[in-house]
């Protein structure tokens, strides 16, 4: 299992401190600083069952100035936004958990964590 955090997010080290209390076997990937790949990014989507903007952070800085909220939601523009996710990792929601069964998360709840602690 792999979590992947910003260290000065909240939920981020609210997700570290359950996966320790329950004695999970876990890796910490700092996404910002070891910044996913455009595959990686693709992988993660395909294990959340999710879109690129369904994990974008929209609200932040970085989103405005590109004016995400204006882009288009479709198959066309998937590829735009995962560059974006990419060059732009302050985006990518947090904290995603990838699971032992290949599935992933966006452990933003406790009930997350456990979610993907058990599978």
């Amino acid at each position: 299992m792999e979590i992947w955090i910003n260290p000065a997010c909240s939920k981020c080290r609210g997700a570290v401190r359950l996966l320790d209390a329950e004695g999970a076997d876990y890796t910490v990937r700092r996404y910002l600083e070891d910044v996913p790949s455009p595959d990686e990014i693709r992988d993660v989507l395909d294990r959340l069952g999710l879109e690129p903007w369904d994990i974008t952070r929209t609200q932040e800085a970085d989103a405005k100035e590109l004016g995400l909220r204006e882009w288009p939601r479709d198959a066309e523009a998937r590829e735009r936004w995962i560059t974006a996710l990419a060059g732009h990792p302050k985006l990518i929601q947090r904290p995603i958990i990838t699971a032992e069964d290949g599935t992933a998360v966006v452990a933003r709840t406790d009930e997350a964590v456990r979610n993907a602690m058990g599978r």
